[in-house]
């Protein structure tokens, strides 16, 4: 039994949601976003509350049910509220620019890593003295958001030993001991 699936999505005011057939539009405030369901899923909506049932009980029926039922729920949260993730970039010299849709990178390579962002995505680069740079990423939907996000942190990776790297603000980061500890 999928207890994710069963549970009602209550659409907020503002959000307009289309169910056409096998296709769900979702528009709102902050965008728009659409997703196509698969057949053995039935989505239905009543007094705006949605819900979603499956055709039969089988194992790949069940996997679905859970999953579309959070997909839906991450597009109508992603349009009326947005969804927002931050990464901090640890290292002496790290440094990030934003200049339009491209954020210029200095990550202690011998040249800038230059990383352009869809156009769905906002992007604000906070750098502070004293403080780690902070890249803040802003978007309506939140698979394109985790993805650019998992992209950026890939573009130097967190190191064990000195914790250099990009990583998500408040990330913990497991750190090994050096060659001293070995002995």
């Amino acid at each position: 039994m999928s207890r994710v699936g069963l549970k009602p999505i209550v659409c907020p005011e503002g959000v307009e949601v289309n169910i056409n057939g096998t296709s769900v539009s979702v528009k709102g405030p902050k965008g728009e976003l659409s997703e196509t369901i698969d057949p053995n899923i039935e989505v239905k909506m009543e007094d705006g509350v949605i819900s979603l049932s499956r055709k039969s009980d089988l194992k790949d029926h069940k996997s679905k049910h859970g999953l579309y039922r959070a997909l839906i729920n991450n597009m109508i949260e992603g349009v009326s509220q947005g969804f927002k993730k931050e990464l901090e970039l640890n290292g002496v010299g790290y440094r990030a620019n934003l200049q339009g849709s491209v954020i210029d990178f200095t990550l202690g390579y011998s040249h800038h890593i230059y990383f352009r962002l869809p156009a769905e995505i906002k992007a604000q680069v906070i750098a502070e003295k004293g403080k780690n740079p902070i890249v803040s990423l802003e978007s309506h939907d939140k698979q394109l958001l985790g993805m650019v996000a998992s992209k950026i942190k890939s573009l130097r990776k967190i190191e064990p030993y000195k914790g250099k790297g990009i990583s998500y603000v408040g990330e913990r980061i497991r750190r090994k001991a050096g060659k001293a500890a070995a002995k």
